[in-house]
C-alpha cells in the first residue's frame, strides 16, 4: 500500500539521508553502469555527502564513522528492497533490528536559535550511531504510516539505486530523470524496430 498522505518534513529528511547513504555506499549498478563500494577516503567523503544537505552543515566523518555508517546502510537497502517488493513485515524486521542496535528513541533537543528538535539518539551517541537511529527510525516512521510503498528501487534497466518516491499520486519508478529517459529511449527504439 502506498498510503495517501505524504512525509512530514522530518521524517522525509530521514529518509532521504537513508536512501543517500545506501546509494553512495552500496555496490551495485547506477545509472546502466556497475558501481564499486567506495573505500578509504573516497568512503569518508560519499558518507559525509550523503549526511550533508541543503539545510545541514556536511559533518567531518572518520574512517571508523564511515565504516559503521556503511555497514547499516547495507541493513537499510534491505528496507528498501523489501518494501519495494511489498514484504513490509521483512523491512519491519530489519528496522526493528537496526533500531535495536542503535539504541534508537526519540528525544527533544534545544535548537540553538530556539523552540525544539526531535533526534532519535542520546546526546553522547557518536556519529554514526546517531545517523543510524535516525536514519532507522525515519524509515520506521514511513513504514508505520503506511508509506511503506514509498520506498522504492530503480525500475531503470541496470540500475538499482533507491529513492523516497515524494510525487503526490505515488508514481515515482526511477531514481533519477536520467534513468527515466535511458528507459523511454529504449522501448521507443525497441518500437521502432
Amino acid at each position: 500500500m502506498t498510503g495517501q498522505g505524504g512525509f512530514d518534513s522530518h521524517v522525509l529528511a530521514l529518509v532521504d539521508v537513508a536512501a543517500r547513504l545506501v546509494n553512495a555506499t552500496s555496490p551495485g549498478d547506477a545509472g546502466g553502469h556497475p558501481v564499486a563500494a567506495p573505500t578509504g577516503d573516497a568512503l569518508r567523503s560519499a558518507v559525509a555527502e550523503a549526511l550533508g544537505g541543503p539545510e545541514r552543515r556536511t559533518p567531518t566523518v572518520t574512517a571508523a564513522h564511515a565504516d559503521a555508517l556503511a555497514g547499516i546502510a547495507l541493513r537499510l537497502r534491505e528496507v528498501f528492497d523489501a518494501a519495494a517488493e511489498g514484504r513490509v513485515a521483512d523491512a519491519v524486521t530489519v528496522l526493528n533490528d537496526v533500531m535495536a542496535a542503535t539504541g534508537a528513541r526519540p528525544q527533544l533537543d534545544p535548537l540553538p536559535d530556539g523552540g525544539w528538535h526531535v533526534h532519535f539518539h542520546g546526546t553522547t551517541d557518536d556519529l554514526a550511531t546517531g545517523w543510524a537511529a535516525g536514519c532507522a527510525a525515519g524509515l520506521a516512521l514511513a513504514v508505520g504510516s503506511n508509506l511503506a510503498g514509498r520506498l522504492g528501487v530503480c525500475a531503470a534497466d541496470r540500475c538499482d539505486r533507491v529513492y523516497v518516491d515524494v510525487t503526490k499520486n505515488s508514481t515515482r519508478r526511477f531514481c533519477s530523470t536520467a534513468c527515466q529517459n535511458r528507459t523511454k529511449a529504449a522501448a521507443f527504439r525497441a518500437r521502432r524496430h
